[in-house]
């Protein structure tokens, strides 16, 4: 259901106000812009769609000032497609303000390298780093785009603002370039978060390791495939990316629940041989081997999921069908429209 959600949420007008109801939709719009930090930025996790009490608005407005503005969990730019959605709806300056402030807000957060860190003004740890975790990165990226190639619901952004936009799209995308992990001379994926000075693979959580994303990378290679006429340099990156995914693929083997009784859940995940099963990617893989890897709390990279702790293995995705997709459909697809030079 949230895959859907965000899906959603990225596409357009009518995409959005499907989520809410036309009737609701500007009420939305109106909480998202008391949530508005000082900064430009939003905190991540509220509820949207509430309907604020007068002593509700004046108490969120009271912490305006907290430094807590994310690209986090879709927020910030998801933020910013409701209000320049709103406008596009109602024509109410306030709704465009607020929209033209996030915006704002992601540029002046960007790394003069083209990343974005987690979290804008700076935080400390792995906040700091180039965040492609969870889509962060990309999600801004994907906005970005859709404000440079001049979509109805970004009308408003033109001008010297707009270009703006597009030097920070450029910026982003030569982040992008720079950091896809070369490992024996080959280029591989991403890491789920860089260094901000390096650019190399960085730790972010205790279980979080430097490694390679079987997970985020995919939204990366979506990003790259929906440019138009793009580079060598871009379709070079493209097709490394998905070069790995196939020789990284996991076959014969399936993720299932099983009963356990006596434990929190009352369940437990294994892995178990299956040789109809799609195929898996790891949701992390380590930079030698290019194996996956899973980690507890402790931070010790694991070669099997059922060597990690209970909680860790049963609370975090670690395994997943996660390019399969791109491989089977999206990738294809980009071949033959880069064939056919369209």
């Amino acid at each position: 259901m949230m895959k859907l959600v965000m899906t959603c949420m990225i596409i357009n007008f009518m995409a959005i106000t499907c989520l809410f109801g036309a009737d609701d939709f500007l009420q939305t719009a109106d909480t998202v812009l008391v949530y508005q930090r000082s900064s430009g930025g939003w905190p991540k996790n509220y509820d949207r769609t509430q309907k604020l009490s007068a002593n509700e608005r004046l108490a969120i407005h009271a912490q305006q000032n907290q430094r807590d503005s994310t690209i986090d969990n879709g927020a910030t730019h998801r933020e910013i497609r409701i209000l320049a959605a709103a406008f596009k709806k109602s024509g109410v300056q306030k709704y465009r303000d607020g929209a033209t402030r996030g915006i704002k807000y992601l540029i002046e957060a960007q790394y003069e390298n083209g990343g974005w860190p987690q979290y804008y003004p700076l935080k400390s740890g792995y906040h700091l780093h180039i965040t492609y975790n969870d889509g962060a990165m990309i999600g801004v990226m994907e906005l970005f785009r859709d404000i440079v190639r001049g979509d109805e619901e970004f009308a408003f952004v033109s001008g010297e603002f707009r270009k703006d936009c597009e030097t920070a799209l450029q910026k982003g995308l030569d982040c992008i370039l720079k950091t896809q992990v070369r490992l024996n001379g080959k280029l591989t994926v991403w890491c789920a978060q860089h260094d901000r000075e390096t650019l190399q693979p960085a730790k972010a959580r205790s279980y979080e390791l430097p490694s390679l994303s079987g997970h985020e990378s995919v939204g990366i290679v979506q990003y790259l495939m929906g440019i138009e006429n793009p580079s060598d340099e871009v379709k070079h990156a493209v097709k490394s990316a998905v070069a790995w995914f196939d020789r990284s693929k996991l076959t014969g083997v399936k993720l299932v629940t099983v009963g356990a009784p006596g434990t929190e859940k009352g369940t437990d995940k294994r892995l178990v041989k299956d040789a109809d099963a799609p195929a898996l990617w790891g949701r992390f893989y380590d930079l030698k081997e290019q194996q996956p890897i899973f980690c507890s709390r402790d931070g010790i990279p694991r070669r099997s999921i059922s060597e990690i702790s209970y909680e860790r293995r049963n609370g975090y995705s670690w395994l997943g069908e996660y390019a399969r997709d791109l491989l089977e459909k999206r990738y294809p697809a980009w071949i033959v429209r880069m064939e056919r030079g369209f």
